[in-house]
């Protein structure tokens, strides 16, 4: 499971698609200057403001499904379109992707997407760049309809690389609406020379 999102020239704030770092460092906010978030509308504003998209069933009827559809609707060959209809049918009206990372004199900062965002920035990328993200480890929190999935990713450009050039965590928040999961938000950052993934987020042997 945007990765302009999600990768290099594609290292700073890349997984969840193919933005640079220079992309990221001219657009960011500093985390200090974001604005609070406004309140989540309960679990039945959800279902009664649904996606005009229809999903995949087999997508969103468990937390399993869908996290394994985010990463697969955005992997594939340079030049393979991806199924934008698909992805936008995973999120949330109101679903937000967000990228953190770095700069080069410390300044951490946050890039906000929308999901039309995140499409419109990483379809030319994706018809030039081949690009596959996995699910390499996973923790997950659920408590009733919500549930927080902490998914360690690797990024490839072929899905044979033996090696991944880029991994780091995707912190996903999901909501039940009673009939089906949706994706709330998004929010990644990539492993760097001083950020390292802890043991307890790599793959088990």
């Amino acid at each position: 499971m945007k990765r302009t999102i999600t990768v290099a020239a594609l290292v700073a704030m890349a997984t969840m698609g193919a933005m640079t770092g220079a992309q990221a460092q001219a657009t960011a906010t500093p985390v200090a200057q974001v604005a609070p978030a406004e309140v989540a509308a309960p679990a039945g504003a959800v279902q009664a403001a649904a996606a005009p998209v229809q999903a995949r069933s087999a997508d969103v009827d468990s937390i399993d499904a869908i996290v394994a559809a985010l990463y697969d609707v955005i992997s594939g060959e340079a030049g393979k379109p991806r199924d934008w209809n698909r992805m936008r049918s995973l999120f949330a009206p109101e679903g937000r992707l967000m990228a953190v990372a770095k700069r080069p004199e410390g300044a951490v900062v946050l890039r906000t997407m929308t999901v039309e965002d995140y499409i419109g920035r990483n379809a030319k990328a994706f018809a030039t760049m081949g690009f596959f993200e996995r699910e390499a480890a996973r923790t997950s929190e659920v408590f009733g309809q919500i549930a927080h999935v902490f998914s360690t990713y690797e990024s490839r450009h072929a899905a044979g690389d033996a090696r991944p050039f880029q991994r780091g965590i995707n912190s996903i928040q999901l909501v039940h609406d009673g009939k089906r999961w949706w994706i709330v938000n998004l929010v990644w950052r990539a492993e760097d020379k001083d950020l390292a993934l802890p043991e307890r987020y790599l793959p088990k042997p």
